[in-house]
């Protein structure tokens, strides 16, 4: 691993600091999930795009999926 510096605002650290005590871990452990989880975040959020402007783009036609109709299953309702 490596080492980085960063420059926090005074009520975030606080915040953290409550947050990693609690979940009993450290501001390290903590700001790395929260960094995976942004860069996720990030990813889903630039292929949702995608797929929308796909969509938009090409839109679904109105008989796209007739011919499954027949297979849907809803079970007992």
């Amino acid at each position: 691993m490596k080492t980085v510096q960063m420059t926090l605002d005074e009520e975030l650290i606080a915040t953290v600091d409550k947050v990693v005590k609690s979940l009993r871990t450290t501001r390290s452990a903590f700001t790395r999930e929260a960094l995976k989880t942004a860069i996720d975040n990030h990813y889903r959020h630039k292929l949702e795009k995608k797929h929308q402007n796909g969509y938009q783009a090409h839109p679904v036609a109105r008989d796209e999926f007739s011919a499954w109709e027949e297979e849907q299953d809803w079970g007992k309702l």
